[in-house]
């Protein structure tokens, strides 16, 4: 049972070394969240954020664990090489040199790195020294400045810390990864978006005991997250596999090939990308007219704002846009079927060569439709709860995307572990897994 799967836990040494090695730098990830910029009044930049509510800051703020809203040492989060990383994937397609980078293995690998950190630091310092301008601007609604001293004095104060706080969540991602359990850099991103769980249960707790809202609505709402977390679970794991055969190669005197396997696609392919871009895109331009005091770019604002129709749908339109164009980018055909065919290796029923390149396209772009449907559904669906139903669903559908998918990969992992030294998994046999099937 699972309670036996977590106890066979600590009786791997190593394991145990690397979950503790993790949560001791997750550790040192939440204290510094609350290590504030110096030069700034916290009380002015609180109720700025409060007026600000709806914005893209609220995006940065999800990926940097509360840590934007305080401007603490690692306000600007993982953001900066999430970006850069994303950056240089799109530039694979168009430039040749980090095309041949990709291909030649790890050392590759090891080049495209260096680069991300390289673009890191870059977009760290342009986003700090914006930030740092913007704030000198900004006030509490009673007036208050929210830079106490402003100038060039804490502009680049301002900019060597931000950017050294990215540096340095950079690394501990890169220590999780290596020394721990998990990906270090979504595992971070999954401590910012769960340490909200206790403040959203204690508010639940209070609207309990006020009488503001019922015992039926809060059991409604419990059971809606368990069904939107086992559907994401579902969809997550599921994949379209599509056959193929080896054909047998005779070298020297032993005998090759000859048997069947699968090409596993995955249903959603672009992962939690796709809904980053749309509100990112969408929020930039509602953001930048929050701040201009006229008034038809407020009702533009305002219309932008997650809940309103236009915006449900330019989120729903730019989700599929970015489905389809991410897992182009991340996923050619024409490759895998030319690795295919030099391995001996066909689709039963298809031609090698541009057939099988064909057909594998044909099949990706009918399951990144579901997919499409599916990230949708989940990003939309607590938009409509909040503000239709004024239901407190305090965790967005890009959030729970990260986390359920952070959750299961973390969980493989350890499971990897166990398995490999002959330790049950967290669960029995033939349910340890939720198989999905397009």
């Amino acid at each position: 049972m699972i309670g036996s799967g977590f106890q066979n836990i600590f009786k791997i040494p190593e394991l145990k070394k690397r979950i503790v090695f993790t949560l001791a730098l997750l550790i040192v990830y939440r204290v510094g969240v609350h290590v504030p910029v110096p030069g700034i009044d916290s009380l002015a930049l609180a109720a700025f954020f409060a007026k600000a509510e709806g914005t893209i800051f609220g995006i940065f703020n999800m990926f940097s664990g509360g840590a934007f809203e305080k401007l603490s040492v690692f306000a600007l989060g993982i953001m900066p090489y999430i970006s850069a990383s994303i950056i240089l994937q799109l530039l694979t397609v168009v430039i040749p040199h980090l095309e041949q980078l990709k291909k030649e293995g790890e050392q590759g690998r090891k080049k495209i790195t260096q680069y991300t950190r390289y673009g890191t630091v870059i977009l760290s310092i342009i986003q700090g020294f914006g930030i740092s301008v913007g704030l000198e601007s900004m006030s509490s609604p009673g007036g208050a400045p929210v830079v106490i001293i402003p100038g060039w004095a804490f502009r680049i104060m301002t900019v060597i810390t931000l950017t050294a706080g990215t540096a340095f969540i950079m690394w501990l991602g890169e220590q999780i990864t290596e020394r721990g359990i998990g990906n270090g850099i979504s595992l971070i991103i999954f401590s910012g978006i769960v340490c909200r769980l206790p403040s959203a249960t204690v508010n639940i707790f209070r609207l309990l005991s006020t009488g503001e809202m019922g015992i039926f609505p809060v059991i409604i709402l419990l059971a809606l997250m368990v069904l939107v977390v086992g559907f994401i679970i579902f969809v997550e794991q599921g994949q379209r596999r599509i056959p193929v055969q080896y054909a047998k190669r005779v070298v020297g005197r032993r005998m090759y090939g000859g048997q069947s396997t699968h090409l596993p696609l995955k249903i959603n392919t672009s992962g939690v990308i796709p809904p980053i871009f749309a509100s990112s895109i969408i929020m930039f331009p509602a953001t930048i007219a929050s701040f201009i005091n006229i008034p038809w770019m407020k009702n533009i604002a305002d219309a932008m704002r997650p809940g309103n129709a236009i915006y449900e749908l330019l989120f729903v339109g730019f989700i599929f846009f970015f489905c389809y164009f991410y897992t182009a980018v991340t996923f050619n055909p024409v490759d895998v079927a030319e690795n295919m065919k030099k391995h001996g290796g066909y689709i039963p029923g298809i031609r090698p060569g541009k057939r099988t390149a064909d057909y594998i396209d044909k099949v990706l772009t009918r399951i990144t439709l579901g997919g499409a449907i599916y990230v949708s559904a989940v990003c939309v669906l607590p938009s409509i709860l909040i503000t239709r139903f004024n239901v407190p669903f305090y965790f967005g559908g890009t959030a729970l995307l990260i986390v359920v998918g952070v959750a299961i990969d973390t969980v493989a992992q350890i499971e990897s572990h166990m398995l490999s030294r002959h330790y049950e998994g967290f669960l029995k046999k033939g349910g340890a897994k939720v198989k999905g099937r397009f």
